[in-house]
């Protein structure tokens, strides 16, 4: 029998992720209310509250990078969630290299294993967040996450979940889409 409780954000797990942005003094903010919108064009969203240091970045500069971490810096992507780039810098603070994007202004982590150059495509207000819809333009990886084919094995990357303010690595590999097309076994 399920229990009634009262409406939530109880869609888990959610990518823990590193957004960085801005461009002159670049920042960087961790979320986890962040997800694909679109496969075509390919379009990912981030929710930012106003009040954030990060969201007026965003803002300005139009683009953004979503970074996925690995396991080993959860204590930087809670570091980073819980320190205002208005006081501290993160990248400094955390010993991490802004690298240059391929097509956005704003800096991408040398030290995490993907990131997504985004460019803002469409902004929508949804309560206490802004909602950041933005366009990938381009992806980098780390050679050491390709498998032979050049696609991100991501049993290598080691991602990070955020569960009910707990954070988790992804584990083991079910299988694949489509292998279960003949049954609900």
């Amino acid at each position: 029998m399920k229990v009634v409780k009262p409406g939530s954000t109880a869609l888990y797990p959610a990518p823990a992720v590193l957004v960085s942005c801005g461009v002159a003094r670049p920042n960087l903010i961790t979320l986890a209310w962040v997800g694909t919108l679109s496969s075509d064009p390919p379009t990912v969203g981030i929710a930012v509250r106003p009040g954030r240091f990060s969201h007026k970045l965003i803002a300005e500069a139009g683009e953004f990078v979503v970074n996925l971490p690995h396991a080993g810096q959860v204590g930087i992507v809670d570091y980073c969630g819980h320190v205002s780039g208005r006081d501290v810098d993160k990248w400094a603070a955390c010993g991490l290299t802004p690298v240059p994007a391929s097509r956005v202004r704003v800096p991408l982590v040398a030290e995490c294993p993907v990131s997504l150059e985004c460019r803002v495509s469409h902004r929508l207000v949804l309560g206490v967040h802004e909602l950041f819809m933005g366009e990938v333009l381009a992806v980098q990886a780390n050679e050491e996450v390709l498998d032979a084919q050049g696609r991100v094995d991501y049993q290598l990357t080691r991602l990070l979940a955020y569960v009910g303010g707990y954070y988790w690595q992804l584990g083991e590999l079910l299988g694949r889409y489509g292998d279960w097309r003949q049954g609900c076994a």
